[in-house]
């Protein structure tokens, strides 16, 4: 198998991976809230939209991919290449990890129910929002396999998105956990492993 082939075969295989365990958990929540007699159609219907659209971009991406590294011959396509998958794989697994972590008390909105705890251990102890790191490491990596400069904008735009969208929730978690989450916030860096703030 050629370099150019491999690397969209893992590419494709990474997204893949985690678009999967993604909707098979949102079924399982989806399960477990009508066996315990509580119905959100609006909720799942998001959860639908939010799958079926990462599930596009995917497959655009992976078109992009797979053109680009097929054309991909220079020794420094082939290096941004490796260094892109270097960051990709190791990503997904962390965006995996992070996910199954917090099984069903994740959502797509951002919202701190009565009953939920704030999580501090394993994949939570290493940053704040790994979900988040994992995506956005795996979209830098992917951006670093494609090697366009359209890729290289999808991955700003991503960063910008999550940050908005990280305030947002810190502010919630601040307000449901004031003296908990201002402790965890000064111990626990928000996106970036090893990352003290200042």
């Amino acid at each position: 198998m050629r370099m150019g082939r491999l690397v969209v075969a893992v590419t494709i295989a990474c997204w893949g991976t985690l678009i999967s365990v993604w909707v098979l958990a949102a079924m399982c929540a989806r399960s477990h809230a009508r066996v315990a007699g509580r119905t959100d159609a609006g909720r799942a219907r998001r959860i639908a939209v939010a799958g079926a659209v990462v599930i596009a971009a995917s497959l655009v991406g992976a078109i992009i991919a797979s053109r680009a590294a097929e054309s991909s011959t220079t020794d420094l396509a082939r290096w941004l290449q490796a260094v892109g998958l270097t960051v990709l794989v190791p990503s997904t697994v962390f965006a995996l990890w992070a996910r199954l972590t917090l099984g069903s008390a994740w959502s797509i909105d951002p919202r701190v129910p009565a009953d939920r705890v704030l999580r501090m251990s394993g994949p939570y102890g290493v940053t704040r929002h790994p979900i988040y790191t994992g995506i956005l490491g795996m979209i830098i990596g992917s951006a670093l396999v494609i090697g366009v400069p359209a890729a290289i904008l999808w991955a700003a735009a991503s960063i910008v998105g999550v940050e908005l969208k990280i305030r947002q929730e810190e502010r919630l978690l601040l307000t449901a956990f004031p003296d908990e989450y201002r402790r965890y916030r000064e111990r626990v860096p928000q996106l970036v492993p090893g990352l003290r703030r200042r």
